[in-house]
């Protein structure tokens, strides 16, 4: 990935932070000589540096995946920042975003107890603490015929890059002008935008005074 310096994410808990926050990811690999991608939640294991996931059975891409170098990526939050919000018109378009690539090697998950273990882990993760389902209520045998149309794995991480493209190359006044026009846009994404560029005019203002 290109990542001018400014941009650059060198915090490795920072990125696992947005590896949790936005988990649905990309995972690509070639397949049958081409590049192939899937959309997949994946699980972040910190401690082990592993991410656990499961292709569909149909889905050929797990079939020559092992002994690959994957790329996984995670999209954090991104918007379209106008030149009209600058205080010059000698200015064109950008968009502002965060990102995170994650390489490593796949093994598929053979054993059934630890694929159930994986599955368990992705419901405990994404199930609201408050709701009624419960996995665990499940029969052992319906577990057991749904892991049957799934292909686990595991993905032991090798390497990482981070990017956080929040206008840190325009002077400091740009930057709060572009801040102040996406908190009051209605979009999510513009907002969270809005978010991060405060906390990195934060820290970059601690850090100056250091």
């Amino acid at each position: 990935m290109y990542i001018p310096k400014p941009f650059e994410i060198n915090d490795g808990e920072m990125m696992f932070d947005v590896i949790e926050q936005y988990s649905f990811a990309t995972v690509i690999s070639q397949h049958e000589g081409v590049p192939f991608a899937t959309h997949l939640p994946l699980v972040l294991d910190r401690e082990k540096r592993m991410l656990y996931g499961h292709f569909a059975r149909p889905n050929h891409q797990w079939k020559d995946i092992e002994q690959q170098k994957v790329l996984v990526i995670f999209q954090g939050p991104h918007c379209y920042v106008s030149p009209s919000w600058y205080e010059t018109r000698e200015a064109v378009p950008t968009w502002n975003y965060v990102t995170v690539h994650v390489y490593g090697e796949i093994q598929v998950i053979q054993d059934e107890q630890e694929m159930a273990e994986t599955l368990f882990s992705m419901v405990k993760q994404y199930e609201d603490p408050e709701s009624s389902y419960d996995v665990n209520d499940l029969d052992p045998h319906y577990i057991s015929g749904m892991q049957k149309g799934i292909v686990g794995f595991k993905l032991a991480v090798t390497s990482m890059e981070g990017k956080a493209k929040l206008s840190q190359n325009h002077p400091l006044k740009r930057q709060q002008m572009v801040m102040e026009k996406l908190s009051k846009q209605p979009g999510e994404n513009e907002r969270r935008i809005a978010e991060l560029m405060k906390e990195n005019l934060k820290q970059a203002s601690i850090n100056r005074q250091e």
